[in-house]
C-alpha cells in the first residue's frame, strides 16, 4: 500500500457502517488521483485501487472522505460520515468502460476484507455508488464482478432459487407495490406506490447493475424479480 495523502477530508461524527465502491470515471488513473487530491475539487476517497492492483491510501479511515455526495441508503442520507469509499480505476461509461482486471479485483477484495475486519459493516451495506445515488451515478457498473466479491466474503449475492416460470402464486403476486417494497427493504430510496416512472426505473437499473448485470433495462422482468426477492431475503438477515 502506498500513502498519497489528500487534503480533502474532515472529522467524522458517526461510526463507520458502510463501504461504498466507485469507479474513477476519468480518462487516466493519474487524472483521477490528481483530482482526488486537489483541494479545489473538494472530492476524495479513502483508497484508490489501480488496474495493476496497487492500492493508494489517500484519507485515513478515521476521517470523513468526500466521495458519496448526495446519497441515501436504508433510511440514512449524506453517507460520507458513516462510510469508507474506495475508488477503482476504470474510465467508466463516459470514457470507454472496460472490464476490471483480475489483479485489480483481487486487490479490491483483499482491501474490502481488511476494512470489514476493522469496522462493524454489515454485508448489506457493501454497495456501489449507483446504489446510493441511482439518479445520477452508474459506478462501479455492470462490468464489476460483485458476485465474485460476495463469494469471497464481501457483500451479498443471492442464489437463484425461485423459479418464477413455474411458481404461479409468486408470478400473480408480482405488482409494483411489492417490487417497491423489496427495493426499500434492500436499502434503496423509493416511493411505496406508483407506476413504473423514471425514478423507479433508475433504481431498478442501479439494482440490475449490482445484482443482474446481464440485463440493465430498468424493467421488473422475471429475472430481475428472482434476484430482487433473493437479495431482499439476504438483506433482512444482515
Amino acid at each position: 500500500m502506498v500513502d498519497l495523502p489528500s487534503p480533502n477530508h474532515d472529522e467524522r461524527a458517526e461510526p463507520v457502517d458502510m463501504l461504498i465502491l466507485h469507479y474513477t470515471g476519468m480518462e487516466t488513473a493519474r487524472a483521477a488521483i490528481d483530482r482526488l487530491r486537489d483541494p479545489q475539487a473538494q472530492v476524495s476517497a479513502h483508497y484508490v485501487v489501480d488496474e495493476d492492483g496497487t492500492i493508494l491510501r489517500l484519507v485515513p479511515e478515521q476521517r470523513r472522505a468526500w466521495h458519496a455526495g448526495v446519497s441515501h441508503w436504508r433510511g440514512s442520507s449524506a453517507l460520507n460520515g458513516r462510510s469508507i469509499g474506495i475508488e477503482i480505476v476504470n474510465p467508466g461509461h463516459e470514457f470507454g468502460y472496460r472490464d476490471f482486471p483480475v489483479l485489480q479485483l483481487a486487490a479490491v477484495c483483499d482491501l474490502c476484507l481488511s476494512i470489514l475486519a476493522r469496522h462493524a459493516i454489515p454485508q448489506r451495506n457493501v454497495v456501489g455508488h449507483s446504489d446510493v445515488a441511482p439518479d445520477r451515478k452508474q459506478d462501479p457498473g455492470e462490468r464489476f464482478d460483485w458476485r465474485a466479491l460476495a463469494e469471497n466474503g464481501v457483500g451479498l449475492w443471492p442464489a437463484d432459487a425461485i423459479d418464477l416460470g413455474t411458481t404461479g402464486a409468486i408470478r400473480d403476486a408480482v405488482t409494483l407495490r411489492p417490487v417497491r417494497a423489496a427495493l426499500a427493504d434492500i436499502g434503496y430510496k423509493v416511493a411505496p406506490e406508483g407506476a413504473l416512472d423514471p425514478a423507479l426505473s433508475s433504481v431498478l437499473r442501479a439494482f440490475q447493475r449490482h445484482w443482474r448485470p446481464e440485463a440493465v433495462t430498468g424493467q421488473a422482468d422475471d429475472g430481475t424479480l428472482v434476484r430482487l426477492l433473493g437479495v431482499q431475503t439476504l438483506a433482512r438477515d444482515g
